[in-house]
């Protein structure tokens, strides 16, 4: 009997829902059959049966959500029980003991029945080992798991390793970082929220005047929380914002179009025209074009490639689709490449590919009317570039005022591996490109 667990398909997941089942018990799975349709933070997908044999059961119903390494179902392969799973359980009591270091207790891995993405910690030092040996034992605990556990005195045996080999990953320790947080931040007397119940229905004790009702997250909204904050706190942000002078680049897109037009080619956009320039500015200064690893490295990454992602807010939530090698395609190719990645993500088909490997983040808000803000940035990289809206203003040039578009942006960038000064230079360079737009096309 072979068990079908969540796999992890994204850096992002953590947990998976079941959108559709296509074998019902007692259905006969060659490999390669399409199991079930799964439903992660960023995509709906297609797995398809590692091994062969007769669906079993289904452990989880179409539409509800489980964790990474969760049983999904069971595949019955005609081989005996004992030998589909060889290695003894750990027992329950052995983990309670004291003084005994649950993370150093091997934990069979269960075996693959889904075709998925390679496993990483990707918050583990570069080069870095995910496991060790101590006394002749394998520790199944990255080492920032390990630093974490220490820091924040996390109890590993509530937590449930996802990573190869069921070690456990930065990832899985996200609950209880959680819980010791709002444990610290709860104030005394405050009101507590109980869990969302299946029903979507939540009880407020206290004196809970709001006649609130408790609407259930969806797996990518919770995922945004749970990324977008662990950025905001971890990340030592700061703000740079720069104005631009976009006469010239509205004049060259209106002529350009037209062109474009007349040669029954698509248009192209100002937002076009701001992923190539945002390219252009990473490759005159690498260093922003960088990741931070984490505190016990000694070094940083500075990616030789330029893949922007592009902030999406789509139907179903905040997607980030990259575009590879930004700055070497032309402003034709980067408009068709971001509108289809666009319409992907509107249709939740994006995959984890088509997400991953971004460098640098470009954040859009512009068409909604809004001036500027401030963007969070997209971890593991070091900046994301938040452009306002495109206004016409009274402008002083030479002797005369002059009605002219002027458009603003804010760097968002890493303090840990940019400084203010590279963050100005980067958007002097942004701004001259803008305000020169012929050499964007170049």
């Amino acid at each position: 009997m072979i068990e079908i667990t969540m796999p992890r398909l994204s850096d992002t997941m953590t947990e998976g829902a079941i959108a559709m089942w296509h074998k019902q018990p007692g259905d006969r799975v060659e490999v390669g059959d399409i199991l079930v349709e799964i439903e992660t933070d960023k995509a709906t997908m297609e797995y398809e049966a590692y091994d062969a044999g007769t669906l079993s059961k289904q452990l989880v119903p179409e539409g509800e959500q489980v964790a990474i390494g969760a049983a999904i179902a069971l595949l019955d392969d005609g081989k005996p029980t004992a030998e589909a799973d060889p290695m003894p359980a750990v027992s329950a009591s052995a983990a309670a003991v004291p003084g005994v270091d649950v993370s150093a207790v091997p934990v069979p891995a269960a075996a693959p029945a889904l075709k998925a993405a390679p496993v990483t910690d990707a918050a583990a030092p570069a080069g870095q080992a995910d496991d060790t040996s101590a006394e002749g034992q394998r520790l199944f605990a990255s080492p920032l798991v390990r630093k974490l556990a220490r820091e924040h005195h996390l109890d590993l045996s509530q937590v449930h390793g996802t990573g190869p080999g069921g070690r456990i990953i930065r990832a899985d320790t996200d609950r209880l970082l959680v819980q010791e947080a709002d444990a610290v931040a709860a104030p005394a007397g405050a009101v507590v929220t109980a869990p969302v119940g299946e029903q979507g229905a939540s009880v407020a004790t206290g004196n809970d005047k709001r006649d609130s009702e408790g609407v259930p997250l969806s797996s990518m909204r919770r995922i945004i929380a749970r990324r977008l904050g662990e950025s905001a706190r971890t990340i030592p942000h700061f703000y740079v914002t720069a104005t631009a002078d976009a006469e010239n680049l509205v004049l060259l897109r209106t002529d350009l179009n037209a062109q474009l037009v007349a040669a029954g080619r698509p248009k192209v956009s100002v937002n076009d025209l701001l992923i190539r320039a945002s390219a252009l500015a990473l490759r005159e200064h690498p260093l922003v074009n960088a990741s931070y690893i984490d505190d016990a490295s000694g070094e940083m990454l500075v990616h030789h490639r330029i893949n922007v992602g592009v902030a999406v807010a789509g139907t179903v939530g905040l997607v980030v689709p990259v575009i590879e090698d930004a700055d070497q395609k032309t402003v034709s190719q980067l408009g068709t490449e971001a509108k289809a990645l666009v319409a992907l993500a509107n249709a939740k088909k994006l995959t984890p590919a088509q997400m991953s490997g971004g460098t640098f983040t470009i954040s859009n808000l512009g068409m909604f009317g809004v001036d500027q803000f401030t963007a969070i940035i997209n971890p593991p990289e070091g900046a994301i570039l938040a452009v306002g809206g495109m206004a016409r203003e009274a402008v002083v040039v030479g002797e005369e005022i002059l009605p002219r578009h002027r458009m603003r942006y804010t760097l968002s960038a890493d303090h840990r591996i940019i400084d203010g000064a590279l963050a100005a230079q980067f958007l002097q360079t942004l701004t001259r490109l803008i305000e020169n737009p012929w050499t964007i096309l170049a």
